[in-house]
């Protein structure tokens, strides 16, 4: 048998774990404890958190609020399990998300909860666009991420997971994003040209699925024009649109969802990761009611009710969307870490720096991997737990807590910052 040479020691992860485990090689120590935008390890050792569980973690970690509403649900025996069935907690939060987040923006949707991921909220949408329209072929983008289980994968860009699928990945058509080949040419015009001509090889689609900001496809906004341009064609040919706000939607980009300041009204929108405030597993599909064309039980799933994540989703949503304040504190502290990036940038005389995003969603783009893996590296060793993006790993994702008080940001952007200089 295995044993650990100390009660701190990788050893059981590295020799009882599978080789596909990723962050615990990019950080190797033992984890322990968790408070707001501070990890702690076994030994103590704390570490400013810029990667806030690659954005399930919006509220920090261990929330106190959101803890005691969870402790007080579990010493009441309310239900944790419960597959779809109806529940005080399901309908509180459901109550409270319509007459909170959807009433007041002018959003009419009806709510599926397709399992805990949101890479099964993907799943959910792209099997419910196919049922509606009766076509099959999806339209996703260049740099897009949508998960990495079969279908979602199918409209992922990236080559690294795509390989790792042990078949094709089939029903999609990749289009060029927003900014794609540069700046000053439209690739939605692109894309019209592309629907609109019965000789180009690209069938009619159920749905085109987009991210309003590019997460792991390397921190990639796309403009409010384009936004709306992708939008009226999907209108002018009766094809759904799919935003995916898994990572870009609970307030990382200013607003709750990612795509309000576009003025859009998608058909489907798919939320994860910080719904639940906490960390829990949840996801949620909206759509719109002439959509829900399912019979009962059509799409279904053993963990669709995570009554105990309901609980603290309804706690987040009361603590943090009753009113605007968190909203205007994530556009300022936004726009403070995006003048300090642009200063670490502009501070790197051997490499060429740059910062793009939007809101608390940023990235540094450092051009090559390697000089990205060794900026991460630097800064985890000072203190600082961040994370890369991007086709080649080459940007730098930051990612702090939305609710990151300024001493520990600035702390964190000085360990960034230093790490920068040190490597570039």
């Amino acid at each position: 048998m295995l044993q650990e040479s100390s009660s701190n020691s990788l050893f059981a992860f590295e020799n009882l774990e599978s080789n596909v485990r990723s962050y615990s090689r990019s950080f190797p120590v033992v984890f322990r404890q968790a408070a707001g935008a501070i990890l702690k390890d076994e030994n103590g050792v704390e570490f400013i958190d810029f990667l806030s569980g690659s954005g399930a973690l919006n509220y920090g970690h261990n929330d106190p609020d959101f803890l005691n509403d969870a402790i007080q649900y579990l010493r009441s025996n309310g239900i944790i399990h419960g597959l779809d069935m109806a529940t005080s907690a399901k309908r509180e939060f459901i109550q409270y998300f319509d007459s909170t987040m959807l009433q007041p923006r002018g959003l009419v949707y009806k709510f599926l909860f397709p399992g805990p991921t949101g890479a099964n909220a993907v799943e959910a949408a792209l099997k419910l666009a196919r049922k509606v329209t009766g076509r099959h072929n999806i339209i996703s983008f260049t740099n897009g991420f949508h998960g990495v289980s079969l279908g979602a994968l199918a409209v992922t860009g990236n080559r690294y997971y795509r390989d790792a699928a042990g078949l094709p990945p089939i029903g999609a058509v990749f289009m060029p994003y927003d900014g794609y080949w540069d700046a000053d040419k439209d690739t939605s015009e692109y894309l019209d040209r592309m629907l609109a001509d019965a000789s180009s090889g690209v069938e009619l689609p159920a749905a085109i699925i987009l991210e309003t900001v590019q997460g792991e496809g390397g921190i990639r906004p796309a403009s409010k024009n384009w936004l709306q341009s992708v939008e009226l064609l999907c209108r002018k040919n009766g094809i759904l649109l799919i935003i995916d706000d898994v990572q870009a939607g609970c307030g990382r980009t200013g607003n709750f969802f990612s795509f309000e300041f576009a003025g859009l009204s998608p058909d489907i929108v798919v939320l994860s990761k910080s719904l639940s405030g906490c960390g829990l597993p949840l996801s949620l599909l909206l759509l719109k009611p002439e959509l829900d064309v399912w019979r009962p039980g059509e799409h279904n799933g053993t963990f669709r009710g995570n009554n105990l994540a309901f609980v603290t989703a309804t706690s987040a949503l009361r603590k943090y969307w009753a009113n605007k304040k968190l909203s205007g504190s994530v556009t300022e502290t936004g726009r403070i870490l995006s003048e300090r990036l642009r200063q670490v940038a502009q501070g790197s005389r051997d490499f060429s720096l740059s910062v793009r995003g939007r809101g608390m969603m940023l990235g540094l783009d450092c051009g090559m991997g390697k000089l990205a893996e060794k900026i991460v590296r630097k800064a985890f060793q000072d203190g600082l737990v961040v994370e890369r993006c991007g086709a080649e790993g080459q940007v730098i994702k930051v990612l702090p807590p939305l609710t990151i008080d300024r001493q520990t940001l600035q702390r964190g952007l000085d360990i960034l910052d230093k790490s920068v200089h040190a490597s570039a």
